[in-house]
């Protein structure tokens, strides 16, 4: 029989599909709209999966863990065939349970058995009846089972194309998985489809080796933000985190999973019933104590397996040893990793403490208080979980330890803390002062709605006048109606400690909307200066950088130098001192500050946090003028940005990204540079960034009228001109080419003199070398000689125009031999930075300097003296730039600072005559020949 059946299948196989297709062809489609984030391969897939059983019959297997969309896609399935005119049969496993034998096969054929439309006469549909009902539980029965319900299908798909769906196949009994295998393998020749979803199981698995799978992996993190946004929006960034990073890509953890609250005691990881359900549906049935563990686990999946087996053997009373786990491991719940116990799935730990009584889960946290280091912050923690009613020494403890939290980059675990401590205080003025610090951070974080809530549970308690000021700019966070509320004129001297802390979070939340000329930025300016003993706090710096960019960047630059404390100090701090420094003009101190930050971050494995650290490493890149490292910043922001749902700062990074390819090749798209709005939510003052930055490129790309109006118009603009005095160089080289010199120089002093009194050492250089660039013929040597006398070694974007101007300067004064050295010193600079655009210009002037041959001026040094004119240093690194490595990823390679790097090409280049790194290749590359 089973050679016969073989047979069969063989004979009407693949040659006869495409015929059968050809008389009956496949007509479904995929749904214009499914609603499956991230699933439209596998939809694709299975449309083509259906065609193909139309025509002569498939089998496929839909496979993934709990909540991966199994069933989302069963359904769409179901929907195109049911649309392409197929006959649908189904059936579903049971959970939770013991499913009598063949009740999943009877849910399947049942139909074939009631339907008089079906063309299976009355004596077949009794047979079949007899072959599952009555004959089910005799041997011989149930060998004739698989062949009869073969032999039904085969009938029912010859008159229709079908399609039999099973869901859950791992849950179902036995007994109907071997007779559905038994179909599956030999349905081919049926025009019919058997589809099977289940989740992967150690055993149940077996019967379906051998059959074509389509595995269902998670949702990237992209595709994860995509499906939150559309269905669940408006949650706070912050909570879009913490979801994003529990759900880890599956689609019903992002759906169902709740946002994390400290509101319920004790604390648990969030889940819901059908969560619960989905991802530990045995948890029931498995031994208490195997239960306990899982609990203790479920609240701290960080501790050990030692130390987690000593916390249960707490709660049970006994000694637990190494075969608790066993049960759980057998299930899939939990899998042991050297010492550690990891969940199936970050929801898994919410699943296994869902809805567990409060007096256990208190007990659980109790006793992993007991086994843990006695002052670590997690040991507070679970402390404070414990505790009922008012514990004043336990909340001191923890207002102390959301200091560590914060130093240890952990925020949002600093926002737990104070939040416990303020319930554990029993003084309305403890309890003040903890929730509004919580409101303080929370908005930090971006967790809007957190702060607007606790910031309207301070108003209800005692607070001092700068505190209540601060609570209800905090209540308006996200309400589009500003910070600012009153005059700062009228703001008190902070009379003690919260006070002051409240004054600093004051002018933090505050400072943006005073910017840019507001008429309350003189008075708010004052009250900074009312709080000299807190002149370095970041808060303080950041707000004055903010508020008056250029009238305080001396002041705020000789502040951060003389800055102490920043070995110690929280990543948050350190990101608002390299904003201040960049606000102020000083991106140098910016980048190292922004490194120290990035270090932080990745040495507490925070990446979530490290896009934004990343776009303001690469603003200070783009405000040195290396482009070519901003663009590699940039890169790593927005890999790193979409890799972890961060869509306003994968448009930043995109956009920023864009802009610097426009300012190396001299080019503006004609299509803009992207999404400018969401990407402002990440970058303040984008649009001026891509004002000045086209405006830029346009120069670059040799359109000079178009880049001096430009430039002229945001340097003459008082909100865009802090932007445009990054620009000051290039347009003096644009004023130059339209010949509006006179223009320019009468621009340039009358933006001495305004900002004379508070002019940052970098303004000083920039308005110094546009001035050379300028210079006329009569005094042009005494203006090059005090732009050259500037330190600008950290400065290639300045010092490569000056050397081109010199260059040009000293071609007309016909010195072709200073001329050519300078020009390519000019050359190698801005190849440096990342000036692709220049090149052709820079060779027309060699050319007209008297140049003979690229890159090789009469007597220079032939490519086979390379070696000779290099030190071993020198040439290592000139083989590595040669390979295409950008400057940071050489320095890493030697333990150099890309700056170093960026020195020793800057000796490198016009040493061996070349212009670029492509000519540096082609230079080694006969060298080593030779």
């Amino acid at each position: 029989m089973n050679a016969q059946v073989g047979s069969h299948a063989r004979g009407s196989g693949r040659g006869q599909a495409q015929a059968l297709a050809r008389v009956v062809p496949f007509t479904g489609s995929l749904p214009a709209d499914s609603g499956l984030v991230g699933r439209d391969a596998e939809l694709a897939a299975l449309r083509d999966f259906l065609r193909e059983a139309a025509a002569g019959g498939a089998a496929q297997v839909l496979s993934g863990h709990a909540g991966s969309g199994k069933t989302e896609l069963l359904e769409a399935t179901v929907g195109m065939a049911t649309a392409a005119g197929m006959r649908v049969l189904r059936c579903a496993g049971a959970r939770g349970g013991n499913p009598p034998d063949l009740s999943g096969l009877l849910q399947a054929m049942w139909p074939v058995l009631e339907s008089p439309d079906l063309p299976v006469t009355a004596q077949e549909r009794r047979a079949l009846e007899m072959s599952l009902v009555e004959d089910s539980a005799h041997p011989d029965g149930r060998a004739r089972l698989p062949f009869a319900v073969l032999e039904t299908l085969g009938r029912v798909a010859a008159a229709r194309p079908l399609l039999i769906a099973v869901d859950d196949w791992d849950a179902l009994d036995a007994p109907s998985r071997e007779v559905l295998s038994f179909v599956a393998r030999r349905i081919e020749g049926h025009r019919a489809a058997l589809l099977v979803a289940s989740r992967p199981h150690p055993t149940h698995q077996a019967w379906l080796t051998g059959l074509p799978h389509l595995p269902l992996g998670p949702l990237t993190p992209a595709q994860s933000a995509t499906l939150l946004g559309r269905r669940r929006p408006g949650l706070d960034p912050q909570a879009v985190r913490e979801l994003l990073a529990t759900a880890a890509g599956n689609p019903l953890a992002l759906v169902e999973l709740p946002a994390r609250s400290e509101d319920t005691l004790p604390g648990v990881p969030p889940s819901s019933d059908r969560l619960a359900s989905a991802m530990a549906p045995g948890l029931a049935r498995l031994p208490r104590d195997t239960r306990d563990l899982l609990l203790v686990a479920a609240l701290d999946p960080e501790t050990d397996l030692p130390l987690l087996l000593s916390a249960a053997s707490r709660i049970a009373g006994t000694e637990l040893g190494y075969g608790t786990v066993e049960p759980a491991e057998h299930m899939g719940i939990v899998r042991c990793e050297g010492r550690r116990l990891v969940f199936s799935h970050p929801a898994t730990a919410g699943a296994v403490a869902h809805d567990t009584d409060p007096a256990r889960c208190r007990a659980a946290h109790a006793a992993l208080a007991a086994v843990l280091p006695r002052d670590q912050v997690g040991t507070l923690w679970h402390l404070s979980q414990a505790a009922e009613g008012y514990d004043c020494e336990l909340a001191a403890r923890l207002e102390g330890a959301h200091r560590r939290a914060l130093e240890r980059c952990e925020p949002p675990m600093a926002v737990r803390l104070l939040k416990r401590a303020a319930g554990l205080y029993s003084s309305p003025d403890d309890q003040q002062r903890c929730i509004l610090r919580a409101a303080q951070l929370a908005h930090c974080l971006g967790m809007d709605r957190m702060a607007r809530t606790m910031a309207h549970r301070a108003l209800r308690l005692p607070l001092g006048p700068l505190g209540t000021l601060c609570a209800e700019a905090l209540s308006r966070t996200g309400s589009g109606s500003g910070h600012q509320s009153t005059d700062p004129a009228g703001w008190p001297a902070p009379a003690d400690a919260t006070e002051l802390e409240s004054a600093l979070e004051l002018v933090r939340l505050t400072a943006p909307a005073v910017a840019g000329g507001h008429e309350h930025a003189a008075a708010f300016l004052d009250f900074l200066d009312r709080l000299p003993e807190q002149a370095t706090d970041s808060r303080l710096l950041y707000a004055m950088a903010t508020v008056s960019p250029v009238g305080r960047s001396a002041t705020v630059i000789e502040r951060l130098a003389g800055h102490q404390g920043l070995p110690g100090a929280p990543a948050r701090d350190l990101e608002r001192l390299a904003q201040a420094a960049l606000l102020a003009g000083d991106p140098l101190r910016g980048l190292d500050l922004y490194r120290r930050s990035e270090r932080r971050h990745i040495l507490r494995e925070r990446p979530a946090d490290l896009p934004r650290v990343l776009l303001g490493q690469g603003l200070a890149h783009l405000a040195m003028g290396d482009w070519a490292q901003g663009a590699h910043c940039f890169r790593q922001a927005g890999t790193l940005a979409h890799d972890h749902g961060q869509g306003h700062h994968a448009a930043a990074a995109d956009v920023l990204g864009r802009l610097t390819g426009s300012l190396r090749t001299g080019t503006v798209p004609a299509g803009g540079f992207g999404d400018l709005e969401t990407a402002g939510r990440s970058v303040a003052g984008i649009a001026d960034i891509v004002a000045t930055g086209s405006a830029w490129a346009s120069i670059e790309g040799g359109d000079f009228e178009a880049g001096h109006a430009a430039l002229s118009a945001l340097l003459t603009d008082p909100g865009s001109r802090i932007t445009a005095l990054f620009a000051l160089v290039p347009f003096a080289e644009a004023a130059e080419a339209v010949n509006a010199a006179g223009a320019a120089l009468a621009t340039l002093d009358r933006l001495g003199r305004e900002l004379d009194a508070e002019r940052a050492p970098a303004l000083s250089a920039r308005l110094t070398v546009a001035r050379a660039v300028l210079a006329g013929d009569r005094d042009a040597e005494a203006l090059f000689a005090r732009a050259f006398a500037e330190d600008l070694s950290r400065w290639p974007f300045l010092e490569a125009p000056l050397r081109l101007a010199h260059g040009r300067w000293l071609r007309r004064r016909r010195q072709s031999p200073e001329a050519r050295v300078v020009l390519r010193q000019a050359a190698a600079a801005f190849t440096m930075v990342g000036a692709e655009a220049r090149a052709a210009r820079i060779a027309g002037e060699l050319r007209a300097s008297g140049e003979r041959a690229e890159g090789h001026q009469p007597g220079a040094a032939q490519p086979t003296a390379a070696g000779e004119l290099l030190n071993a240093q020198e040439l290592r690194i000139a083989r590595l730039a040669a390979r295409g490595l950008s400057n940071r990823q050489i320095g890493e390679l030697l333990d150099l600072s890309p700056r170093t790097i960026g020195a020793y090409l800057y000796r490198i280049f016009p040493r061996l005559g070349v212009t670029a790194r492509a000519q540096l290749a082609d230079l080694l590359r006969e060298s080593t020949a030779a």
